[in-house]
């Protein structure tokens, strides 16, 4: 029986499913995500004056708008912010967020607060390429800008401005976001194409990612399992295309958000609205939320695509599509849905990111409540999250 179809018909016999792992945190199960009767943070509210639903207990504010002036600066946000993340700044914090814009209009800005949360300054890290979508942290505190286009690379540069450095030796291909392990000292990447790959790449010394090896998940054509890695002869993705030269590669169906904690790596594909999770103490994966699996339905979580995670071990999950929501998974499998953003049907959500101490949430509306680049609203969530 078809794996996918064994889950589904197992969680409507049984409620939940156990598999023979663990998903993160040692949770009791590890079945997909199922939905929660008791969401952590309890019902939505009606929308607030910015139009976002919310748990009881949490305020949100917008912190940039498209083609305005960052309060407090003279730097004019980006169009179309996508991906995200914070870094620490001596007591404050600095949050950069992509502009996914093509034609050479793309790039990365950040905004810089203060320990009181007051923004403090505004201003571009990277400018001049195409398409910049999701990305990532480094533990050496620099921001992985990933251009989401065919011949796209991944561009490091600094939350504090300076030169950006293109990283050829990271691949050239359709990239969307990154991970860092430091632990086995390697970037996971993800491709969104339909028949995309999930990479890695080793760099020769860590802390520079500009030599390395560029490696990609080789699997069977399940749901989970165990896998391998091999080898990309030629990263450059010239004449072959990258994703299509090593045999045995495990398709994805349109790889997007990524997240790494605890010797696992989650990343989302939005062509199947599946969560994955990857074991890396074992070299297993599996599905940590598939949509057809929740039962009864409707699924919480459609159009999924930016991940983040909580110092508590909850990961958030942006929507492109669907009710515009983010949602959340606890580490005991269950999901829920966190904020809803009303009345920006055109848009998408994307670049959820919290701040150092974990009160705060920043993420994006690409094209606001226009539909168009030029409309994304950048805002800030504060609350009693978890931690």
């Amino acid at each position: 029986m078809e794996r996918r179809n064994f889950l589904r018909a197992s969680v409507i016999g049984a409620g939940t499913l156990a598999f023979s792992g663990s998903l993160w945190r040692e949770a009791a199960l590890a079945a997909p995500a199922q939905l929660d009767p008791a969401p952590p943070y309890g019902a939505l509210q009606p929308a607030n004056a910015d139009g976002i639903q919310l748990p009881a207990g949490f305020t949100s504010r917008v912190v940039a708008r498209s083609g305005q002036t960052v309060t407090g600066t003279s730097f004019t946000w980006h169009d179309a912010p996508d991906g995200g993340a914070c870094f620490v700044d001596g007591t404050g914090w600095i949050y950069v967020s992509n502009a996914e814009v093509g034609s050479g209009g793309g790039g990365a800005s950040a905004l810089r607060f203060s320990s009181s949360a007051i923004i403090t300054s505004a201003y571009s890290i990277l400018s001049g390429t195409n398409r910049n979508c999701a990305g990532g942290a480094t533990p050496w505190n620099t921001w992985l800008s990933c251009e989401e286009v065919d011949t796209g690379y991944v561009w490091e540069t600094s939350p504090w401005g300076g030169t950006p450095t293109r990283r050829d030796a990271m691949g050239r291909f359709n990239h969307e976001a990154a991970a860092a392990d430091p632990v086995r000292r390697v970037i996971y990447l993800t491709e969104d194409k339909t028949d995309g790959g999930f990479y890695r790449f080793v760099p020769t010394t860590w802390g520079n990612l500009s030599a390395g090896t560029l490696q990609v998940l080789k699997a069977g054509s399940g749901t989970s399992g165990s896998f391998t890695w091999g080898t990309v002869p030629d990263p450059d993705g010239s004449p072959k295309t990258t994703r299509k030269q090593v045999s045995g590669m495990k398709v994805f169906n349109g790889g997007e958000g990524c997240h790494y904690a605890d010797d696992t790596v989650w990343f989302t594909t939005k062509g199947d609205n599946r969560v994955w999770q990857v074991n890396l103490a074992t070299s297993t994966y599996e599905l940590a939320y598939d949509d057809n699996l929740v039962v009864p339905g409707p699924a919480p979580l459609t159009g999924v695509d930016n991940i983040t995670g909580s110092t508590s071990g909850d990961l958030y999950v942006a929507e492109d599509g669907g009710n515009m929501e983010i949602c959340m998974i606890t580490p005991d499998d269950k999901i829920s849905v966190f904020l809803r953003v009303t009345g920006q049907n055109s848009s998408e959500l994307c670049g959820p990111a919290f701040s150092p101490a974990g009160n705060r949430l920043y993420f994006s509306s690409q094209r606001g409540t226009t539909g168009s680049s030029s409309g994304g609203i950048t805002y800030e969530v504060t609350g009693p999250f978890r931690t």
